[in-house]
């Protein structure tokens, strides 16, 4: 499968459902989100909860309650069908996990766009940064998240194998990039997560860490996922992992879009 030269391209190959496959590795630069959508009745509350923890939950943009289009950076998209794979709920619930959510949307359906950390994997692989063009490994730690309303929960990590000599500078490039979930939150002491086996990652694979380096968690947009299935929401609809919104800003001043 040749890889879109534009996220425009990527998205209208999604709609027509040609593109089925992770975002990860692709279109360099441009800026990638996570998905969340609840109902107008919690929409509230996710938006509080989103300005208490920018870190985990940076917003990029919402919809009005149940229009489809999201708009960010003069890119407007159809957020039922932009996305390679969606997981929706039911009354807290998993009923399915589509290629689009046409027949899942709502009159009363608030979509919220989330910064995501492949946002900032092409800078760090121009530093030497070894970031494989995959999904990083992810895990649950034993950190809470600032409650608000109803929404809480535990922090949630990627975690990217950073050499020793070039941990300061990652760390430096991920802060400037706050739509990406900005600095790490913890380099090395996976333990000092609560994280007891790194080999074990609670979603993705875990590729090793190799000699050399340490490893170094990020906030990871995953974080409100785990909490929406314990509301028990009358519907709840996210991305699939590493199935994510590829949105046309170029977020590197070092690059530009074609």
């Amino acid at each position: 499968m040749t890889t879109p030269a534009h996220p425009r391209e990527l998205r209208d190959r999604i709609a027509r459902g040609e593109w089925t496959t992770p975002t990860a590795g692709i279109l360099d630069d441009y800026q990638q989100a996570n998905l969340v959508v609840v109902p107008e009745s919690a929409a509230a509350d996710f938006r509080a909860y989103c300005a208490a923890n920018p870190e985990v939950c940076p917003l990029l943009a919402a919809t009005d309650p149940g229009d489809p289009l999201l708009t960010y950076d003069d890119c407007t998209v159809d957020i039922r069908t932009a996305l390679p794979r969606y997981r929706v709920w039911y009354d807290g619930v998993l009923v399915a996990e589509p290629g689009d959510i046409l027949d899942h949307w709502r009159d009363d359906a608030v979509a919220f766009a989330l910064g995501c950390s492949h946002t900032f994997d092409a800078p760090l692989r121009r530093i030497g940064v070894p970031v494989p063009r995959s999904a990083p490994p992810v895990y649950v730690t034993d950190r809470a998240t600032t409650s608000t309303g109803m929404f809480g929960g535990p922090l949630v990590v990627s975690m990217r194998p950073v050499p020793e000599p070039l941990v300061d500078a990652a760390a430096a490039l991920t802060a400037r990039y706050p739509t990406g979930h900005g600095a790490p939150v913890q380099i090395g002491n996976a333990p000092g997560l609560g994280i007891a086996d790194l080999s074990a990652p609670d979603f993705g694979v875990f590729a090793g860490v190799p000699a050399g380096c340490l490893p170094v968690f990020w906030a990871c947009g995953v974080t409100p996922q785990l909490a929406l299935p314990e509301l028990g929401l009358e519907y709840a609809i996210t991305h699939f992992a590493g199935h994510m919104l590829v949105l046309d800003t170029v977020l590197d001043d070092t690059r530009s879009a074609p």
